[in-house]
């Protein structure tokens, strides 16, 4: 018997097993995956199982569907059976876009079902990772689950009917990020940076930013202000960011992801 099982060994499963590993014992953990070597590799890299869809099903405490949306339904035809045979209990862990607790329900079966919405920054254990979850899973296993996460970065619940908005900033907004990262950097190159060092001061002065504000709980515009000083050079740049809409197309690209999400 397993503790955790992952069906499905894309990037952003396989950041959540590189997590999970560090809390719980390997030998715990079975990987699967439509191509079997990619799963043997990555089982291979963390000392843990690997094996079949049918046994990840049959033989976990906590399931992990890491598959795409619209792949779903075929995987609950394939594994339905072999659920439906358990005598014990388990989870199912969806983080499927756009698919409630609900819908995995109605195509799994009447099972426990944590629904998360991961980021791609949990594979370096600074991940944002939104949870919530139906009637049917106790308190004690929703806290197991934080627990066995917990070196992916940061958990948090939230009402499922919020959890769509909140993806379009956690779940989307690392592109968003890199897009800034990699304009910061440009603007460097064009005035005689080289490029490594542009990414290398742009990507740790986001990190920095980001954890100052995070851990001093400042609201970012008293952060901004701070650095902002009267008829300096930090205001002439913020002056342009202003002229250019950077806080609206921001804005708008979160809104455009949710729509999209809730329309999946």
């Amino acid at each position: 018997m397993y503790k955790f099982g992952f069906i499905g060994t894309g990037n952003m499963a396989s950041a959540l097993a590189k997590a999970v590993v560090k809390n719980i014992n390997p030998c715990e953990i079975i990987l699967s995956n439509r191509t079997a070597l990619k799963a043997e590799v990555l089982a291979k890299e963390l000392n843990c199982n690997f094996g079949t869809n049918k046994e990840v099903a049959e033989n976990s405490k906590y399931i992990f569907l890491g598959v795409k949306p619209q792949v779903l339904g075929t995987l609950a035809e394939e594994i339905k059976p072999y659920l439906e045979s358990r005598q014990d209990r388990f989870v199912l862990i969806s983080m499927a876009a756009g698919r409630s607790t609900k819908d995995i329900e109605n195509l799994f079966g009447n099972y426990p079902v944590i629904r998360i919405m991961p980021n791609v920054p949990a594979e370096v254990c600074e991940g944002m990772t939104l949870c919530t979850k139906n009637e049917k899973v106790t308190d004690d296993e929703y806290q197991d689950f934080f627990n066995a996460m917990s070196k992916s970065g940061k958990l948090d619940d939230i009402p499922e009917k919020l959890i769509d908005a909140a993806m379009a900033v956690s779940g989307c907004g690392p592109a968003f990020v890199f897009e800034v990262i990699e304009a910061l950097a440009d603007g460097a190159v064009s005035i005689g940076v080289p490029r490594d060092k542009a990414y290398l001061y742009a990507a740790q002065t986001l990190l920095g930013s980001a954890k100052l504000m995070l851990e001093t709980g400042k609201n970012p515009s008293v952060l901004k202000d701070s650095v902002c000083s009267p008829g300096g050079t930090t205001i002439q740049g913020v002056r342009k960011l202003e002229e250019g809409g950077l806080r609206s197309c921001m804005l708008e690209a979160v809104v455009a992801s949710y729509e999209k999400a809730k329309n999946m």
